[in-house]
């Protein structure tokens, strides 16, 4: 696909611009509850990206807190059913497919054309890609205007999360299709699952002016010091989670990748790049 030239400029200038202090100062107006601070940034930007609220649990865009409460709104019960097959992987974010496919050895396909690698995106753990050689992998875009929480693909439970520093560009598609290996470059934290299929990977990557990425179960996770952090999870008290339980949030757009061991898992037919899926919807069966 061609790239124009505003595309490659916004790209470029991603480069040199201080990503983490942008995305801080961004995160500081975000949790800001001052009435007329949050009221503007909510009508602004639900003005910009078409936002409506019906299918919100607050429908009243006053009545939040803040502009991470509004941007991270819980949806009604129903709103998002999760498919009930025992055997089917629920998408677990409303977005839009980037990449879906199998594994390369131990590469994951970012573009057409372009490559990252499992091992880099996992926080270097040479041992933990090996779980995923040959796999499977499918990759999540949430644009702004979309629900930014992100729930259980299948059960498992979790072995361990790895926060990896790096950098904040953008990931949308412009981007994606310019900078080599962004989703092992940018921050983001790394959740690995036990499940019936063997490891599962969800990994919450952060993006230019997202203030942070949480999860269920440790709170906020981003941002940390600038050093590859470990969590492992004490198996005698374990943390469960279902398929189609929360697992994390965005606090602003970013992307989810997910990763499957080899032969475990089979797409659905009919998704490719740019497919619109939601949260819940199969995309595929573990075997």
């Amino acid at each position: 696909m061609k790239v124009s030239f505003l595309e490659r400029l916004f790209v470029l200038l991603q480069y040199i611009l201080p990503h983490h202090l942008l995305s801080r100062g961004v995160g500081l107006l975000a949790r800001s509850e001052v009435p007329w601070i949050k009221t503007t940034f909510i009508r602004l930007f639900s003005k910009r990206f078409g936002i409506t609220l019906e299918e919100a649990e607050i429908e009243d865009a006053d009545a939040f807190a803040s502009f991470n409460a509004f941007f991270t709104r819980a949806l009604k019960p129903g709103a998002r059913p999760i498919d009930p097959a025992v055997d089917s992987i629920a998408c677990p974010a409303d977005g839009g497919i980037s990449q879906i496919g199998q594994l390369r050895g131990s590469d994951v396909l970012q573009a057409k054309g372009h490559y990252y690698s499992a091992f880099e995106l996992l926080g270097g753990d040479a041992e933990l890609a090996s779980e995923f050689v040959n796999g499977h992998f499918a990759t999540v875009y949430l644009s702004p205007r979309d629900y930014h929480r992100v729930h259980m693909p299948v059960s498992g439970t979790l072995r361990e999360m790895i926060y990896v520093p790096g950098r904040l560009f953008s990931v949308n598609q412009a981007t994606t299709r310019q900078v080599p290996g962004l989703f092992a470059r940018n921050e983001r934290a790394v959740c690995i699952f036990d499940t019936d299929q063997g490891p599962v990977a969800v990994v919450l990557v952060g993006a230019m002016i997202v203030a942070g990425i949480e999860t269920v179960f440790a709170g906020q996770v981003t941002p940390q010091p600038s050093t590859i952090t470990r969590t492992r999870y004490d198996r005698s008290t374990p943390i469960r989670l279902e398929k189609g339980d929360e697992l994390g949030r965005f606090l602003l757009g970013s992307t989810v990748v997910m990763l499957f061991p080899e032969g475990r898992c089979q797409w659905a037919d009919g998704l490719g790049e740019d497919t619109p899926v939601r949260m819940g919807q199969a995309l595929g069966k573990v075997s």
